[in-house]
């Protein structure tokens, strides 16, 4: 037991020191000891999670319709360019894209094959199915349709849900300060949670613009009679116009779309109204640029999430990657809108089915009453450990409150949100904190009633303590872990104060006690053990 060797000591030292210096700002903020402490110490500071702190919660879930519809639209564009890239060029009808597929005819029967060829491998294998994402076939000789599969739309609303956790993180933290929860709950739900935020209105605007930013040719040829009753010739659709004063006929090929996109932001034009500044990638801006050249003095819509903000007329071909959008904006309009566009479009559409707003008053609440439920613990802890084990209570004591300590300090560390469920796993590790200590002291006892001296008890009692303290702590680590990656929300927030107090309560009733009585031995030499 003597021998805990000096290196040993700095290091068990050093470690709880270190614990309780980062968790020193999260007890004193909103004091004044906050504002005396000096800037060169460590500051992180626990954060609140929603339940504490008050905030909104939203429940996304994605609209399966729309995602088909996209994936259809961004197949037909894949499919037009592919064959006109075509040695020599494939020459089809207009697309069609009723019944959920795409559907075409080959103008010469002794390309279909060659069509046919291009096609197929366009298409992906879906893994563990041992099918294709979309079904090629011929149909009356001349025409072919391209039907998604069931598998494949399945893998392609996954991927879309895991590119629109991306985007709503990136629209509602742009820098990544701010300790927001954004998860996937099952295929077709996400979750958003924001604390301090307690207008979802905003919020729901923000997250549930789609932002699918596209430049379409307007159709000249459109009879005005027939956009008003909502038809557009072969080729083209009626899109709405954002104001709401009627609508237009453009063309269905996207000449350019906000995927090219590398920055948006608000600006002012030269007649200082809000607007939105666009720059496109090398490939947008070349397209672009040769959109213009090839269409001066025709309109181009300019088309956010199927509506017209505006179409301007091209006057001269737009050569450096660079435009502006314009359509009656307030600068906190347009700002949003530069948002959604810097922070890519959401590929799916989101619907809001669920809200929650939580004030910061229940937060104070339970802050308080977890509080005064961890100082009870704490306090009952104490007691029975100093009543029962003497001075071994002392240092088990010692033992606990550092763990608390260390617990907050790893906690702010690496930025973990305090929840109401955390709180709860706060209570719950005080409680458990000492079950080391009273495997230990237990073990010393039944070591001292078999005849064993007082160094050989306690270092028995210490070493063959650990084994199952280490086997019994390992499977909680396990459950806490397993409950952190599968479970979302307040599950997680439990499981990792869980984690973290299991880890700090095995460090410092195996290794801080132990210190803690081998210095005391070493001084005192005790002749008689009481515990």
């Amino acid at each position: 037991m003597l021998d805990f060797p000096r290196w040993k000591i700095w290091a068990v030292s050093l470690t709880v020191a270190i614990g309780i210096l980062f968790a020193i700002p999260s007890l004193i903020a909103g004091t004044p000891l906050s504002d005396k402490w000096p800037g060169w110490l460590p500051s992180a500071q626990i954060s609140l999670g929603l339940d504490l702190s008050g905030g909104s919660q939203l429940l996304l879930e994605a609209d399966a319709e729309d995602a088909a519809k996209q994936r259809l639209a961004a197949m037909e564009d894949t499919v037009s360019t592919e064959l006109r890239r075509a040695k020599p060029r494939i020459e089809i009808g207009d697309i069609s894209t009723t019944g959920g597929r795409l559907s075409f005819m080959v103008r010469d029967p002794a390309r279909v094959d060659a069509a046919v060829e291009r096609l197929r491998a366009l298409t992906q294998p879906v893994a563990l199915t041992g099918a294709r994402d979309w079904d090629v076939s011929v149909v009356d000789s001349t025409r072919i349709v391209l039907t998604p599969t069931r598998s494949g739309s399945a893998k392609a609303l996954r991927d879309a849900m895991t590119v629109a956790r991306d985007v709503v993180r990136r629209r509602i933290d742009p820098q990544g300060t701010k300790e927001v929860t954004v998860i996937n709950q099952g295929e077709r739900r996400i979750l958003v949670q924001v604390p301090g935020v307690e207008d979802p209105e905003a919020l729901k605007q923000l997250i549930g613009q789609t932002a699918r930013l596209e430049f379409k040719l307007v159709d000249l040829t459109a009879d005005q009679a027939q956009v008003a009753a909502g038809r557009a010739p072969a080729g083209s659709q009626v899109l709405p116009l954002a104001d709401g004063t009627g609508a237009m006929a453009v063309k269905r090929r996207v000449m350019v779309s906000g995927d090219q996109l590398v920055d948006a932001k608000q600006t002012f034009d030269q007649d200082g109204q809000p607007v939105v500044s666009i720059t496109f990638n090398s490939s947008g801006a070349r397209r672009f640029g040769r959109v213009t050249q090839e269409n001066v003095n025709k309109p181009f819509a300019i088309i956010l999430d199927e509506k017209i903000l505006s179409a301007p007329n091209i006057n001269e071909p737009i050569l450096g990657g660079q435009a502006q959008i314009s359509g009656s904006f307030t600068v906190e309009s347009a700002n949003a809108l530069a948002v959604s566009l810097a922070s890519g479009k959401l590929p799916v559409k989101l619907n809001v089915i669920e809200e929650r707003t939580v004030g910061p008053e229940l937060g104070k609440d339970s802050i308080r009453k977890g509080t005064i439920a961890s100082i009870v613990a704490t306090v009952a802890v104490i007691g029975f450990m100093l009543i029962t084990y003497g001075r071994f209570g002392v240092y088990a004591t010692a033992a606990l409150l550092v763990n608390a300590l260390m617990i907050l300090g790893i906690m702010a560390i690496f930025g973990a949100a305090l929840t109401l469920p955390g709180i709860a796993g706060f209570v719950l590790t005080i409680g458990a904190a000492v079950d080391a200590n009273v495997l230990i002291n237990e073990r010393i006892r039944e070591e001292q009633r078999r005849g064993r001296k007082i160094l050989d008890s306690i270092e028995t009692g210490y070493k063959e303590a650990s084994t199952a303290i280490f086997d019994a702590n390992i499977t909680n680590v396990i459950a806490a872990a397993l409950m952190w990656y599968f479970g979302s929300g307040p599950i997680r927030g439990f499981a990792v104060v869980l984690m973290i107090g299991i880890v700090t309560s095995v460090f410092t009733a195996v290794n801080f006690t132990r210190m803690l009585v081998a210095l005391w031995v070493r001084r005192k030499r005790p002749r008689a053990l009481y515990i």
